[in-house]
């Protein structure tokens, strides 16, 4: 298998992953040296988590804030080492928002295991 199919394969576990809201599951994709940039913070890169435990920590809010959260998987794209996985995002926050918006997760892996979850999302007024 190559290592596009594999990266690939991968993309499709981790938003089957997202999708059961399984934490564990989505992390057993994770390397213990992962980083995570999420969409929104106070850098350009958004919010920043580093080490696995600050990973899950900080990818485990979006469970928290957006309890029915499902990403709708619009193609996965690989080269060489990295995967993008664009979605359409849908859900409810617990304050009552809904919420539908397009957004894209650039992956980087090493040895089979994501070092680096980069995510973006359109801003939606």
């Amino acid at each position: 298998m190559s290592n596009s199919a594999t990266i690939s394969e991968k993309l499709d576990g981790l938003l089957a992953a997202f999708n059961d809201h399984d934490i564990d599951a989505v992390m057993r994709y994770f390397a213990a040296d992962c980083a995570l940039q999420m969409p929104r913070g106070p850098d350009p890169h958004g919010s920043r988590a580093e080490g696995f435990e600050a990973v899950k920590t900080l990818l485990k809010t979006r469970f928290d804030g957006i309890p029915d959260i499902h990403y709708r998987g619009d193609g996965n794209y690989v080269d060489g080492n990295m995967g993008i996985s664009k979605w359409l995002l849908t859900g409810t926050t617990t304050v009552g928002q809904k919420i539908a918006v397009q957004g894209c997760d650039f992956y980087t892996f090493r040895d089979g295991q994501v070092v680096l979850k980069d995510a973006y999302w359109k801003i939606v007024e």
